[in-house]
């Protein structure tokens, strides 16, 4: 190892990478942990027991604050008032597309949980906080004005007064929160209950349990600790997922360097042959030759993954940092556990020492005078790919095939997906076990393509050791293959979810609120209809809970003349048409889980007592915005009279002005801040948005991948060049100038890694069409060529700088001293 320090130095930059990827998200994983435990730990220790509802949802009767502050060693309790309060942004609207939540802080005491990051908790019925992300999200500071909704609808003016941290409060942070008073919070919720009680003082859950006695049904007690673990664990599982998500594309990673790392001891010991087997004829026996291969393996890998621990513990901080920017509180640090030491070091370890294990076997199969001969890689001009070869290709491309062609033929779903990508798990070991077939067939096309000496050149070292091209193009498909997949699948994502969109809900704007139990005045729709010259069609969609069958369902309306036209769901059984008086049109899947059927009677309550409707449809799917059980609008008026509007959706009329239509919308909704306008292209831009944002991530993480495919085409032509040191020397004394080694080498890279790229998006494509038919019963395939074309260009430009080093190692050597070199 002493005299190949630069050979090895690549095998171990991809052991250090993969590993550090791992690490990594270990370390990121802990780091959340931890400042998410100490974060809840610097408010739930001022909790000594938290009384809470039993029920999820529920809430806790106003009274029952006093009794536990009766109870004998609570020194002070205080009731938390939670519930819905919109704040009204700059633009008069309410927040954010989830109503923002009010609650209540005091304002002194050791019960006051949230950290003041600037100004104060309020004092008065006037005062509020804002926490901090939703300050930072609508910019107020304080010392302004702020507008919040009350339960009437009324607008009431607050001053700001101060910016909270929540903590790892999910509700809070996600939705934003407006804090107040006690009294203030239950003014502005309309809560008339508390969602948590707090106590200090030596008390135990058992005491209060016991003093509640009868008051106490329907409510637990629990210690602050147990609390603290409660919204730990809660938010723990997410961080689990995430960490769990990363792993994979960190074993993925790791899959790419134990690819690479096998090929480099391939050429390693194919290299060191002669060496070997001197050994061999000094005394040395199979066994000690095979024991020096696998020590060194060893060796090489716990050094790497040692360093894969320092780069990881880098990537962890920056991911750390990085999770900040989006918004959470993480602290950026080192976090280095036992169990991500143990993991980190065995997986680099056993990788490489089982990557060297073929190579060292090999080793031990040459006869000792055979190697001494000058012969260069016996065997590999005249390649046949082997039996093991074809035992492996064989039965996994039957074995792809068939959980290809089941999951396709199963009903669209997580299973279906599943079944799929185990066919494509199978592809991929049949490709890698025929890659030497493709790249010896390179060489008939490519071979009449490249012109000019540098280029045949290429193209027979290539075909000359196939083995060794495929194991290193075999790691580039890996990384380029799955990119592609999700390129594919995000792309036909969006133009399923668009065309199922605007096929069955073509909008150009959509009328809703998100408040609970707010709607919108049936005063827009109206005013929106009347301007016949600038909007073609105006549905509305009513909603009332009641009583269904035998649960409580919203049963809706939708405006008559829409359906057919602007709404288009897909029946299942019968038409729109057939939606009369006295009948009721349902959903698929509400139609599954209640066990209703075309023809059946459904009791339905109403303000005039029980009516009977029959079930005279069933669209199929899932319509875009159609509810689950539709009357027919006379119907629904005459059940449940004239209710304001749930929705509002507005086409425009073609050729109207679309600036002038968006003040008339704005106008209509000036007077109702907690109307939102969402207007269709604004909707499909949100969820391409989501899917390129997701796409974008897993580019990302599978990047790493990438990048070790990449460097094992550095380690295959840095091996090759010092393997070839006499070759070059003779083309250079034949007349190859420096500019056409060069020329060669970069020739080279670009072959090995075009060659990988494009199997890896072949098999992308393909097996993204197949998820893409497994997820979506209806889907719309689009092909991202631009995404596509891009990684193939990628590919090549790496290659050209892969083969930098190389090229300039090989044109700088000395003729005259490369001739006299020993070896091949």
């Amino acid at each position: 190892m002493a005299a190949q320090r630069a050979r090895l130095l690549l095998t171990a930059l991809s052991v250090i990478l993969g590993v550090g990827f791992i690490t990594g998200t270990f370390a990121l994983g802990d780091l959340m942990r931890a400042g998410f435990t100490q974060e809840f730990a610097g408010s739930a220790d001022k909790v000594d027991v938290a009384v809470l509802p039993s029920g999820s949802g529920g809430e806790l009767p106003a009274g029952l604050l006093e009794k536990v502050r009766a109870l004998p060693g609570v020194a002070d309790a205080r009731g938390v008032v939670r519930g819905e309060a919109p704040l009204v942004g700059r633009d008069g609207r309410s927040h954010g597309n989830a109503t923002t939540l009010g609650f209540s802080l005091p304002a002194d005491g050791p019960l006051r949980r949230y950290t003041v990051l600037e100004g104060r908790i309020p004092a008065a019925p006037d005062e509020a906080v804002l926490n901090e992300s939703l300050a930072e999200d609508t910019g107020f500071r304080p010392g302004e004005r702020i507008g919040v909704l009350g339960p009437d609808g009324t607008v009431r003016s607050f001053r700001l007064v101060g910016v909270v941290d929540v903590g790892i409060d999910g509700k809070l942070t996600s939705r934003g929160g407006v804090g107040f008073t006690e009294d203030a919070a239950a003014r502005m919720t309309g809560r008339k209950g508390y969602v948590e009680i707090d106590v200090a003082g030596r008390v135990t859950p058992e005491q209060v349990r016991a003093a509640l006695g009868g008051a106490g049904s329907g409510v637990e007690a629990i210690t602050g600790e147990e609390l603290g673990r409660r919204l730990s664990t809660a938010a723990g599982a997410d961080i689990e997922a995430i960490t769990a998500g990363v792993l994979a594309f960190g074993l993925i990673s790791l899959l790419v360097a134990g690819l690479v790392i096998a090929n480099t001891f391939t050429i390693l010991v194919a290299q060191r042959a002669r060496e070997l087997a001197l050994l061999r004829c000094l005394g040395a026996t199979r066994r000690q030759v095979f024991g020096a291969v696998v020590a060194e393996a060893a060796l090489v890998g716990a050094v790497g993954s040692l360093a894969g621990l320092a780069v990881g513990l880098g990537l962890g901080a920056g991911g750390a940092a990085a999770v900040n920017a989006l918004g959470m509180e993480v602290p950026v640090g080192v976090s280095l556990s036992l169990r991500t030491v143990v993991v980190a070091l065995s997986a680099g370890t056993a990788v490489t020492v089982l990557s060297a294990l073929p190579p060292a076997f090999r080793a031990t199969r040459v006869a000792p005078l055979a190697a001494l001969r000058a012969e260069p890689e016996p065997g590999e001009r005249s390649f046949r790919l082997g039996r093991a070869r074809w035992a492996l290709a064989v039965p996994s491309a039957c074995g792809s095939l068939a959980l290809t062609v089941l999951g396709l033929r199963m009903t669209p779903g997580e299973n279906a997906m599943f079944t799929v990508a185990g066919g494509g798990a199978l592809a991929f070991l049949a490709v890698v076990a025929v890659m030497p077939l493709l790249v010896r067939a390179l060489g008939l096309p490519a071979g009449g393509r490249l012109t000019g000496l540098p280029g045949r050149l290429a193209v027979q070292n290539v075909r000359r050791t196939p083995r060794r091209t495929a194991a290193t193009t075999v790691a580039l498909t890996v990384g380029v293959g799955l990119m592609s997949l999700f390129a594919v699948v995000g792309a036909s994502s969006k133009e399923t979810a668009d065309r199922k969109m605007f096929e069955q809900f073509p909008v150009d704007y959509r009328l809703h609120t998100a408040a609970t139990g707010h709607t919108i005045p049936r005063s827009v729709a109206e005013e929106l209809r009347g301007q016949t010259g600038m909007f073609s069609s105006v549905t509305r969609i009513r909603s009332v809970e009641t009583r269904f069958g035998s649960d409580e369902q919203p049963v809706a309306s939708v405006t008559q003349a829409s359906l057919g036209t602007v709404a288009r769901p897909e029946m299942k059984h019968g038409s729109l048409s057939d939606l009369r008086e006295g009948t009721v049109l349902v959903s698929e899947a509400f139609a599954a889980r209640e066990g209703l059927a075309p023809g059946d009677v459904v009791p339905v309550r109403t303000g005039r007592g029980t009516a009977r409707v029959k079930v005279s449809a069933v669209y199929a799917g899932e319509a875009a915005m159609i509810p689950d059980i539709v009357l027919p609008e006379a119907d629904f008026t005459r059940y449940f009279g004239e209710v304001d509007d749930t929705s509002v959706y507005v086409n425009l009329r073609k050729g109207a002005p679309v600036a002038e239509a968006n003040a008339a919308v704005d106008a209509a909704v000036r007077a109702h801040p907690l109307v939102k306008v969402s207007t269709g292209a604004a909707m499909k831009a949100e969820f391409a948005k989501a899917i390129d944002t997701l796409i974008g991530i897993f580019a990302g993480l599978l990047g790493l991948a990438v990048l070790i495919a990449l460097f094992g085409i550095v380690n295959t032509l840095t091996l090759s060049v010092l393997e070839r040191t006499r070759e070059t020397a003779l083309l250079r004394a034949l007349g190859v100038s420096r500019g056409q080694l060069r020329g060669m080498l970069s020739a080279e890279a670009v072959i090995m890694s075009l060659l990988g790229a494009v199997v890896g998006v072949l098999l992308g494509t393909l097996f993204g069409w197949a998820a893409i038919r497994s997820l979506f019963s209806n889907f719309v395939f689009s092909l991202p060529y631009g995404q596509l074309l891009l990684y193939l260009v990628l590919a090549v430009a790496a290659g050209l700088l892969a083969a930098v080093l190389p090229a300039r190692r090989a044109a700088g050597a000395s003729i005259v001293e490369s001739l006299n070199a020993g070896g091949g």
